[in-house]
C-alpha cells in the first residue's frame, strides 16, 4: 500500500545527511585552506599558540581545578617535543645515517615530527584541553604540587636522555647557528671595481 504520495520513506533523511556531509566537506576545505595559508607564517602561528596556551592557563588558574587535564596536556607536550627533536631515522635502530666525520656526505637533519605538525598538534591539544575544562566530570580533585613535581622530573629525565642521544650521534635539531650556504655579499674589492 502506497502511503505518502509515492515518496520513499528515507528520502528526507538522506537529503539531510547529504546536506550535512556537503556542509562538513565545505567547512573542512575552508579550514584546510586557512592552514595552508598559515604555513609560511611561522612567527604568527607560534604567537597564536602562545595566546591560546595563555588563555588556557588563565582558565585553569581562575577555576582552580582541572589539574589532571593540565597534567595530561603536559605529558602530551613532552611526547610531541621528543618527536620534534628526534631524527626521522633513529640511529640506534637503523644504524648511523647522519654524518659522523667531516669526510662523510652531508645529510640534512630531517625531523620525525615537522615544525608545522608540531605546532598544529600542540594547538589542537590546547584547544581540546580548554574545551574539557568546561565539563565538571574532568575536574578530579588532586594535590597539584605532586603532579607538577612529577611532570618536572619526567621532563628533566626525558630531556637529559634526548640530549645524550643528540651528543652520542652528533646531530643538532635546530637551524640557528648553523652555516648557511647561499648568496655571498660582495666584498669591498668587488664594490670598488664595479663603481664607474
Amino acid at each position: 500500500m502506497d502511503v505518502g504520495g509515492g515518496a520513499v520513506a528515507g528520502d528526507g533523511a538522506s537529503s539531510t545527511s547529504s546536506a550535512v556531509s556537503q556542509w562538513t566537506f565545505t567547512l573542512s576545505q575552508r579550514f584546510q585552506h586557512l592552514l595552508d595559508k598559515s604555513t609560511p607564517h611561522v612567527l604568527y602561528r607560534w604567537i597564536f599558540f602562545a595566546t591560546i596556551a595563555f588563555i588556557f592557563a588563565i582558565r585553569v588558574f581562575m577555576v582552580q581545578g582541572f589539574y589532571i587535564i593540565t597534567y595530561a596536556l603536559g605529558i602530551y607536550i613532552i611526547q610531541l617535543l621528543i618527536a620534534f627533536l628526534s631524527p626521522q631515522v633513529d640511529p640506534e635502530v637503523d644504524g648511523p645515517t647522519l654524518p659522523t666525520r667531516g669526510s662523510d656526505e652531508f645529510r640534512p637533519f630531517v625531523r620525525r615530527l615537522p615544525e608545522f605538525k608540531f605546532w598544529y598538534s600542540l594547538s589542537k591539544a590546547v584547544c581540546i584541553a580548554f574545551v574539557l575544562t568546561f565539563f565538571s566530570a574532568f575536574d578530579v580533585p588532586v594535590f597539584w604540587p605532586i603532579l607538577l613535581f612529577y611532570w618536572l622530573v619526567l621532563f628533566v629525565s626525558t630531556m637529559k636522555r634526548q640530549i645524550m642521544h643528540m651528543v652520542k650521534y652528533k646531530y643538532v635539531p635546530f637551524t640557528f647557528g648553523k652555516q648557511r650556504y647561499g648568496k655571498k655579499a660582495p666584498s669591498t674589492d668587488e664594490r670598488s671595481v664595479s663603481k664607474p
